[in-house]
């Protein structure tokens, strides 16, 4: 049997796999549009600003979503962990108090975190931009958490009831809104010349601004639709009293508001650490070789929701073999475009970085090559954590980031100012491959323990 003959096989065969990869292949096409989008976005923004002023944009938007994450619950996970089983077995009521629940707790996190970003923007603006008088920007871009108030909601609602191809759509639209503006901004800047210079830094934020709130206004109300059908026009109006297993769910939603913020000091941070320690100029290198990594994101991440849901399924039903073997195709999937494109950049980036973004863009092709050894790992399992929490485990992989983490903070602060970014760079592929690859074996000892055990 030919390799083709078998993957065919597999393919006939494998219901849990074609639905994995149909739900997949919705946000995988509008990755993909959105991926170009970004590239050509980018190197625009490059040549009108500079890599150092770029740097800067990718610290104000880093500053501000990491303040939303830390304050973020991550209620999509909540949502699709109960909605979907509340809706197969007919507890509208429940569904609708867990939605209500998950709403109200994220606008009243988009609103403290907001106030929150407002009072720390001096300070941010000093340490981070070592501008005093960028206060303004770092404030007007966090305008998008208001924007955004039950974002994570109402996406965690079309996912549980399978709509990916609407958060597909909307998220290309975005992308769209955002490239576009940009697009005009460079063409408008070649024709008024030296005018619009000054205002150039502040015209690509409200891009990346106009974008940002068309994604959260979009979504909630395409969730709203959603739940108008699912559970009738007056869903919002059940009690919170509705709502069972308050105190599970509540422990849930710590621990992945815990999982995020320890992302967000170990892994979101890094363009904040570089830009406190060294330069905006290395934050636009970071954010460059970010951008040659964004193929590999924007291709797989697709696959992260939908796993997590049929991983979820197989679990509850006690199918461990279902399990593992669907772990080990979707890692093959996974592994097989990483290497291509980590083989792709290594080739060109040395010539295609400064062609696209200036000859002052070559320091981010070494950059590149480092930070794709940890991103691919992380890629190629990017399973590992929906494992646990479908297990029941999803204070492991908290404690082990957290613990791989401090070593990664104390390594940066101790190493980067001697050693510079390329150090940064290093260290942050190895925490992604030293703690990952421990969550991932926890993970798959679990499933074959109790797999032997039944």
């Amino acid at each position: 049997m030919t390799v083709f003959q078998k993957v065919s096989a597999i393919w006939k065969e494998d219901n849990l796999l074609r639905r994995v990869v149909k739900n997949s292949s919705y946000l995988f096409g509008s990755n993909v549009l959105s991926s170009a989008l970004i590239f050509v976005q980018g190197i625009l923004a490059v040549h009108l600003i500079g890599v150092t002023a770029w740097g800067l944009i990718a610290t104000i938007v880093t500053f501000a979503a990491n303040i939303n994450r830390l304050l973020s619950f991550r209620m999509s996970e909540v949502v699709v962990k109960r909605l979907g089983p509340a809706l197969a077995e007919k507890k509208k009521p429940e569904a609708a108090a867990l939605v209500k629940a998950a709403g109200l707790t994220e606008a009243l996190t988009s609103v403290a975190a907001f106030t929150i970003l407002a009072l720390l923007s001096p300070w941010a603006a000093r340490v981070f931009a070592k501008d005093i008088h960028t206060t303004p920007w770092f404030i007007f871009y966090g305008l998008i958490l208001l924007s955004n108030l039950v974002y994570e909601t109402s996406a965690g609602v079309l996912q549980a009831t399978h709509r990916f191809d609407r958060l597909a759509r909307i998220n290309l639209v975005q992308s769209v809104i955002t490239a576009s503006t940009i697009s005009g901004l460079f063409l408008l800047n070649r024709w008024a010349g030296e005018a619009l210079v000054p205002y150039l830094i502040q015209n690509i934020l409200l891009a990346y601004l106009l974008g940002k709130t068309y994604l959260g206004v979009s979504v909630a109300i395409l969730a709203g639709r959603e739940l108008n059908s699912a559970l009738s026009s007056g869903w919002w109006r059940t009690p919170l009293g509705a709502l069972s297993g308050k105190r599970a769910m509540a422990l849930f939603a710590v621990n992945t508001n815990l999982n995020g913020s320890v992302n967000l000091f170990f892994r979101d941070n890094i363009p904040l650490y570089i830009a406190a320690l060294l330069s905006t100029t290395e934050v636009g290198y970071f954010k460059i070789a970010m951008t040659f990594i964004l193929p590999i994101t924007l291709i797989l991440d697709p696959f992260i929701v939908p796993t997590y849901t049929e991983i979820a399924r197989t679990v509850a039903a006690a199918q461990w073999a279902a399990t593992l073997r669907l772990l080990k195709r979707i890692s093959i999937i996974t592994s097989s475009v990483v290497a291509a494109i980590w083989g792709l950049w290594a080739l060109t980036g040395w010539w295609l970085i400064p062609a696209l973004y200036t000859a002052k863009a070559r320091p981010a092709y070494p950059v590149l090559l480092i930070l794709l050894l940890g991103y691919g790992f992380a890629s190629i399992f990017q399973w590992n954590r929906s494992l646990l929490l479908s297990l029941g485990k999803s204070g492991y992989p908290v404690w082990v980031s957290a613990l791989t983490g401090v070593i990664e903070l104390a390594l940066i602060y101790s190493l980067a100012p001697r050693y510079g970014h390329l150090m940064v760079a290093a260290i942050l592929s190895g925490y992604f491959i030293v703690s990952i690859g421990l969550i991932t074996l926890r993970g798959l000892r679990e499933v074959r323990r109790r797999q032997f055990a039944e």
